[in-house]
């Protein structure tokens, strides 16, 4: 037992991430933001909805609901996979970069977090794209080289038999 495995031992073992369920807290922020822009570009009052963003909202928080990722399912505007069709989807972008700044002043804290989180989801899909792409390296440099060894063998095997003849 070496020195590193001794301290090993020392070390408390980690335990695996608990999974937390993201979607009371992702509905809450989209229904502020919706709020936030039907006040702004529908002249609506208080908590209230314009009849189009509360169909919007509707459809939205449905297929929250629905979300293939379950509880860990990521932010809805950096998702890859949308799941509220092509028309909702890009009102929903819309209506979500169109109260960026109105949301800073009027939720400053969840303004901030829902940032550091869609940072968070920037950097995981950086370093899963950077982790696929050295796989693909690697797999490449395998396939060469199998390559290279077949090219390399019947030329050695042929100068073999010729040797002995």
């Amino acid at each position: 037992m070496g020195l590193l495995d001794k301290i090993k031992s020392l070390l408390p073992k980690r335990k695996p991430p608990e999974q937390v369920n993201n979607v009371p807290k992702e509905k809450e922020n989209i229904r502020k933001t919706f709020e936030v822009y039907c006040r702004a570009n529908h002249n609506t009052e208080g908590d209230k909805l314009c009849p189009k963003c509360t169909a919007l909202l509707t459809t939205v928080f449905m297929k929250i609901s629905r979300c293939p990722y379950g509880i860990t399912k990521p932010i809805c505007d950096r998702c890859e996979t949308p799941c509220f069709g092509e028309v909702p989807t890009r009102d929903f972008l819309e209506v979500m970069r169109s109260s960026q700044r109105k949301m800073l002043l009027s939720h400053p804290i969840m303004t901030v977090k829902h940032k550091l989180q869609s940072l968070g989801v920037d950097y995981a899909k950086q370093e899963r794209d950077k982790k696929s792409t050295d796989k693909q390296k690697e797999a490449e440099a395998k396939v060469k080289a199998k390559i290279a060894n077949a090219t390399k063998s019947p030329k050695s095997k042929s100068k073999k038999k010729k040797k002995k003849k």
